[in-house]
């Protein structure tokens, strides 16, 4: 009777393990995510905008978004010219995004920023990019 149970426990465990592997489904637990961490940084405003990430493979890509009229107020991503013509790797190239990033913020005249992570860890590109941020003046 032991064993069968245990058949059993195994057997959900498994079948629980390839719903998540669907990508409907993954994509889904990254969405639910992405909606908790901005309820837990709250909306942006003018004065406190939302720097927002957004991480692919290759790439980076950050914007500063008023939330309250729905629009983004700079953008800086690794394919700016100035920044893809750096060598280095990604995450050094990450940092250069932060720095650019806090450069069109400091023009605009913010100081205080929301850092949104957008679901990804904080960490490797994701942090490099808040650390150019706060080096260039950004504080969050």
């Amino acid at each position: 009777m032991l064993v069968a149970s245990n058949r059993k426990t195994k057997n959900k465990q498994q079948e629980t393990r390839n719903k998540n592997m669907n990508p409907k489904v993954k994509s889904q637990r990254r969405q639910n995510i992405r909606y908790r961490i901005r309820r837990k940084v709250g909306d942006g405003e003018a004065q406190n905008p939302r720097l927002s990430v957004f991480r692919s493979n290759n790439e980076i890509y950050v914007q500063l978004i008023d939330d309250s009229k729905g629009e983004t107020l700079a953008a800086a991503s690794s394919k700016d010219k100035d920044i893809a013509a750096q060598k280095g790797n990604k995450t050094e190239k990450s940092k250069l995004v932060g720095a650019a990033i806090a450069r069109k913020a400091t023009e605009l005249g913010l100081k205080q920023v929301r850092f949104d992570r957008g679901g990804y860890l904080y960490h490797g590109r994701v942090k490099a990019v808040a650390d150019g941020a706060r080096e260039g003046g950004l504080q969050f």
